[in-house]
């Protein structure tokens, strides 16, 4: 639990916390794995002999690890790298290229959200691709070797159990890591090409929309050329200054170069489409629509119940309370606006309206109040449109009037010890704004895409190389076919850890497994209760007991979703050092207990047998 919420903790207070809850529960699985060898040998050979066994079986182990040598570990190791190219390791890139290739006929640079689609698609078929090749490597190498007697020669040379493992664990990451930088850089540059295009925009184009006095410009506008689907609303002020209107999550700068008589006008490249937000979160409580606290919102029939939903025109409101809000943080000079605000509110419509075009539905009027915690003073600070699939981005002014014609410093009059509160409401009545805590936050600033984008990648490499520990450690005492079933269903496991822990705790709607498999069969809807009667209780019985076991895996396995920072980068959004930090010592918790695992298969298996 410290881990998870290692963004809000500083290092020093959940690193300690976490390394002793990891050593707490490695030396209760230690104990455990102790006990049953002793137990195992005890029956063969005697109370005492068993200790005695087991005494030296530890004692050896303490002793080949702590006198690894890295230049045995550096030979087996260059060994798995050639063992792995010739196992036409390169296929698995060429598969890359010929992907990246046909990519291009089914991406759309002209959809809603070109980046996410773009970034989701590479960063996906990367994890896919490397995760199924490290899979393969390590589960296939130790098997193949010992039925091919190839690992007879080497455990003829004076190497470690040890050396070994570790040997192969850091071979097969080497080859993984160049082949998982290389397909970073080319997933950079398909990125980067595929959403570059710029507009033509000519004189021809503009018009006039406001008249000034006889003698003075006017403010033109007019439409961009159309590329990739869209275009832009370009503004020409009276003074010479243009802009262009955001489409499609970017903009263009516009420059404009006057020679001889003649107008150019030169879009540069989309601006704003691949970029690497730091919001600042806070945290959601709701007030229902009598204006008094609640647990949470309405619910308006949505099965997935991510977000909850407050009613217009009345005193339902969704509260964010923010911290560390400063005049430091967010200076005047960088934010002239005021403080921005990002919004992605769900709406939830009782009626569309009267409109001939269903592209074209009115958004929903909604406004944001700022409010003092300490003080109770409140004022509303912005009116706003909310629409489906839409980033609301907007401004709280620095200062703000009171409806008695007070002017109130945000800073200084509405932040309290460097708190804060947003309060978001649904004006127009009978419809409504759903909201999860995420959806609402401060963004303090820009971090590079570039770095974010690698740190996606990093995400897929810690992936990688947990594989690759769980396939050798399989490969160590099982069959190459069987090694491959067994580290692919930690895979999957894992991948559905969190489901498979909610189902545990019977948080999933329709039962346990069981249960779930008689409703499937008699068609019965996941809501209603089951018929009381024998049937019933088994199925209820059974669930509890596999329960236990969806508890233990969903506890022991790596929940590689969380490894993941995908969505991070597809959204724009930074992947904080925090979040890099926590998932690199989460792995390496895993690594550890595998290598030491693997090491005993390995130390206590007849290899010529």
């Amino acid at each position: 639990m410290v881990l998870e919420h290692a963004e809000t903790l500083p290092l020093e207070v959940w690193f300690p916390l976490a390394l002793l809850k990891w050593l707490l529960v490695l030396g209760g699985v230690a104990i455990a794995g102790l006990m049953v060898g002793w137990l195992s040998v005890a029956m063969r050979r005697g109370p005492v002999a068993g200790i005695r066994i087991v005494g030296r079986l530890l004692a050896a182990t303490v002793g080949d690890i702590l006198h690894i040598s890295p230049r045995r570990v550096w030979a087996l190791s260059w060994l798995a790298v050639r063992e792995s190219i010739r196992r036409r390791v390169v296929v698995v890139f060429a598969v890359f290229i010929v992907i990246l290739l046909f990519a291009g006929w089914f991406l759309d640079p002209g959809s809603t959200h070109p980046a996410r689609l773009y970034l989701s698609f590479v960063l996906t078929a990367t994890s896919y691709l490397v995760l199924l090749l490290a899979l393969f490597l390590s589960s296939v190498s130790l098997p193949a070797d010992i039925k091919s007697k190839t690992l007879h020669t080497v455990v003829t040379k004076p190497v470690r159990p040890s050396e070994i493992v570790l040997g192969r664990i850091c071979g097969f990451t080497a080859i993984g890591t160049l082949l998982l930088v290389t397909m970073a850089a080319i997933s950079y540059v398909f990125v980067v090409r595929g959403l570059s295009h710029t507009h033509e925009l000519t004189d021809d184009d503009l018009h006039a929309v406001q008249h000034h006095a006889q003698g003075q410009p006017a403010v033109r506008e007019g439409l961009t050329s159309r590329v990739h689907r869209h275009r832009h609303l370009a503004t020409i002020e009276p003074s010479g200054r243009g802009r262009i209107a955001m489409e499609q999550n970017h903009w263009h700068d516009l420059e404009i170069e006057k020679s001889d008589g003649k107008t150019t006008y030169k879009l540069s490249r989309p601006r704003g489409m691949l970029v690497a937000r730091v919001p600042v979160y806070g945290t959601l409580r709701f007030k229902d629509r009598d204006g008094k606290d609640s647990k949470k919102g309405v619910n308006v029939g949505d099965e997935w119940t991510y977000r909850s939903y407050i009613e217009g025109g009345t005193l339902a409101t969704a509260v964010w309370t923010f911290d560390g809000i400063t005049k430091k943080r967010f200076p005047e000079s960088l934010f002239p606006k005021g403080l921005p605000v990002e919004m992605t509110i769900e709406v939830f419509r009782t009626y569309k309206g009267d409109t001939d075009d269903p592209e074209n539905i009115p958004g929903i009027p909604g406004s944001l109040s700022v409010r003092n915690p300490a003080t109770g003073e409140m004022v509303e600070a912005v009116i706003f449109t909310a629409r489906e699939f839409t980033t609301d981005v907007v401004y709280i002014p620095r200062r703000l009037q009171t409806p008695d014609g007070n002017v109130l410093d945000l800073f200084d009059d509405l932040v309290s010890d460097g708190k804060m509160e947003i309060w978001l409401r649904c004006v127009q009545p009978a419809q409504y704004f759903g909201a999860a805590q995420a959806d609402v936050y401060l963004r303090a600033r820009d971090a590079s895409f570039t770095l974010n984008f690698i740190k996606g990648y990093f995400g897929i490499w810690l992936q990688m190389v947990l594989i690759i520990g769980i396939g050798v450690l399989f490969s160590t005492f099982l069959s190459g076919p069987v090694a491959i079933i067994a580290t692919s269903g930690a895979l999957v496991g894992g991948v559905f850890s969190g489901f498979m822990m909610r189902l545990a705790r019977g948080e999933v709607i329709g039962g346990g497994p069981v249960e779930a498999f008689i409703r499937i069969l008699l068609q019965q809807n996941l809501v209603s209760d089951m018929e009381p009667g024998m049937r019933t209780t088994v199925a209820q019985m059974l669930d509890v007991v596999l329960g236990y076991g969806l508890y233990v895996a969903a506890s022991i396995l790596p929940a590689f979703g969380e490894f993941s920072f995908a969505d991070h980068v597809a959204y724009g959004f930074d992947i904080s050092g925090a979040v890099i930090l926590k998932n690199t010592c989460r792995a390496a918790a895993y690594l550890v207990p595998l290598f030491v695992a693997a090491y005993l298969f390995l130390k206590t298996r007849e290899v010529a047998k």
